[in-house]
């Protein structure tokens, strides 16, 4: 038995799919344990308790229609209960604005499962407390250092000085209070206006009484202390509500021995961890910490990785304009670091079977797109990208030609070439998909 991809998963879970793939082949496994995971472990969850009052008045507040300029678009709008506190429609981005017109500039991420996400950073994984650098100044060790290659279950992904954590697609906020006050001044999203009309609109809210309970009647007379703490009272409802962070998911439940894969879902979790296929572990993790809490599906960092322009969105109508993510034009830090121009967040995966709309702009509206692109962007870039006039195939068309080298040719399945033999063949591709669905929250356990 081939467990090379097996031992991925991390510690504790040594060839699990590989076993039970076997076991069935080779007809020594008894009928009850098929696609059981044969090593469960305890996995740690959020504690469940009553919202608190802060928490309470940040659902109100996330529900309010009536900050917005059109009066219809709440924070629940954009990120709904009922898709994952992700977007709704089938768009690549949501409209808003006064008439609710107005194109988001990117895909709405999913607010679930941000409880543990770091602050924003450059450098390693891990580093010493004692010793801190700023952005600049580890954005210049990254500029000399090697990049590592990232493959499911090596560490070297560590070694690499590369921006990771925060929040949004490009990391800019590294708090949910702040994440929460960007979309409600936006003019493309719930388009609140100034301040002093965000203010106003809370004070004459029906949950106002709510403020003055929580921190006395002079809290409405500071403006600034008063969006301040109805934006953290909104942070404070995605941290205690629980079905911001289930953890409900069937592969959960496989990982504690109550549930059991299909063949195909095992089959997708093999080629998942693979490093010679798919290697999606390689960036979206998919082992238990050392500490049983459950795999989030991410490690953190930013990836640039050539997706193809998105002809949908209204600013890419002019050729000049780009979506650098790290580099701009939503933050405008760490602009200057153009190594890193072109990288996103690498989102989570869970849940990610229920969403329309893939990658920062939107440009993929199937698994199965996003799947081919992984396999063919190198190997047969004519089916990931568009041709020119002369019948050239444009790689990498939505990133200045100047920023080409950013993108990620290292790791598999990126290692390959032109006529190389794609990582991932039809079947792989059909099982990974199979897996991914595993990941969505809301399922019940037969025991």
């Amino acid at each position: 038995m081939n467990c090379r991809s097996m031992w991925l998963l991390g510690a504790g879970l040594l060839c699990l799919a590989g076993a039970v793939l076997s076991a069935e082949t080779e007809g020594f496994a008894e009928a009850d344990l098929v696609g059981a995971n044969p090593n469960p472990v305890r996995l740690m969850r959020p504690p469940v308790a009553p919202l608190s009052a802060m928490a309470l008045l940040g659902k109100e507040i996330f529900y309010d229609a009536s900050l917005s300029s059109s009066g219809r678009l709440s924070c629940g709008s954009c990120h709904s209960p009922d898709h994952a506190y992700g977007p709704p429609n089938d768009g690549p981005v949501m409209l808003g604005g006064i008439d609710l017109t107005r194109q988001g500039a990117r895909a709405v991420p999913s607010l679930t499962y941000l409880e543990r996400q770091p602050n924003f950073s450059i450098g390693p994984d891990k580093g010493d407390d004692d010793n801190i650098i700023d952005l600049v100044q580890m954005a210049a060790l990254g500029q000399q250092s090697v990049r590592t290659t990232k493959t499911a279950g090596g560490t070297a992904a560590s070694a690499n000085i590369v921006p990771q954590g925060g929040l949004f697609w490009d990391g800019r906020a590294d708090t949910l209070q702040d994440q929460a006050l960007f979309p409600l001044l936006d003019p493309n999203e719930m388009d609140g206006g100034s301040a002093e009309i965000v203010a106003d609109k809370l004070r004459r809210a029906p949950y106002v009484r709510r403020f003055v309970d929580l921190f006395g009647a002079g809290v409405l007379r500071n403006q600034r202390l008063l969006i301040a703490e109805a934006m953290f009272a909104v942070a404070r409802y995605q941290v205690e509500e629980p079905s911001f962070h289930p953890y409900t998911s069937k592969y959960d439940y496989w990982l504690e021995g109550k549930a059991r894969l299909s063949e195909s879902e095992l089959r997708g979790l093999q080629v998942f961890n693979d490093p010679d296929k798919a290697n999606c572990a390689g960036c979206h993790t998919s082992a238990p910490t050392r500490d049983s809490l459950p795999p989030l599906f991410t490690d953190h960092q930013y990836e640039a990785l050539g997706a193809p322009r998105n002809a949908a969105l209204v600013g890419n109508r002019d050729p000049n304009h780009f979506d650098l993510g790290v580099c701009g034009p939503q933050r405008t830090d760490v602009a200057a670091q153009t190594q890193y121009c072109g990288m996103f967040m690498t989102p989570t995966l869970r849940n990610t079977a229920t969403r329309h709309a893939f990658f920062h702009n939107g440009v993929f509206k199937t698994l199965e797109e996003v799947l081919d692109f992984y396999n063919f962007r190198d190997t047969n870039p004519e089916k990931a990208f568009p041709r020119i006039a002369d019948g050239t195939v444009r790689k990498y068309d939505d990133l200045p030609e100047k920023y080409h080298a950013n993108v990620d040719v290292t790791d598999p399945p990126f290692d390959r070439h032109p006529g190389d033999k794609p990582a991932m063949t039809e079947r792989d591709e059909a099982d990974i998909i199979a897996f991914l669905k595993t990941l969505t929250d809301g399922y019940k356990p037969e025991n």
